[in-house]
């Protein structure tokens, strides 16, 4: 769930472009990833990201999936849930804390519409998105 997760956030950070700059140059590449959240998965797992790689497209997903994956673990301590999508998604947007925040549900809004729709505004389900465009 997460790695396919972590591909919808790519479409709607950046869709797809790992040369992506955001947020007065503060978010870079495919996820628009900060500097604070490269800083936090060095702290936490002892590895050794750069900012800088966040333009390339296999770190910024593995900076992610141990973003998300610890913050996630930290949501489902605090509530005794576990993180839904919704959850996962809000926290990459907002921070830690991402999930509580109502300023991260317009993120949550794009997010859960490209999950369904594939980021088109028709009734086509992602699944089947996917399989049209396959062919």
């Amino acid at each position: 769930m997460l790695a396919s997760l972590i591909s919808v956030l790519i479409f709607v950070e950046s869709g797809g472009n790992s040369n992506a700059v955001g947020d007065q140059g503060r978010a870079i590449g495919v996820l628009q990833v900060h500097r604070e959240v490269v800083t936090d998965v060095n702290r936490l797992y002892g590895t050794q990201y750069s900012h800088q790689q966040m333009t390339n497209p296999v770190k910024a997903r593995q900076v992610a999936a141990l973003y998300l994956q610890y913050w996630g673990r930290a949501y489902e301590r605090q509530t005794g849930k576990r993180p839904s999508p919704e959850v996962l998604a809000r926290i990459w947007n907002g921070g830690p804390a991402g999930w509580r925040k109502n300023s991260t549900l317009p993120y949550w809004k794009k997010v859960r519409q490209t999950l369904l729709y594939g980021g088109r505004n028709d009734s086509v389900p992602l699944r089947r998105w996917r399989q049209l465009h396959r062919q």
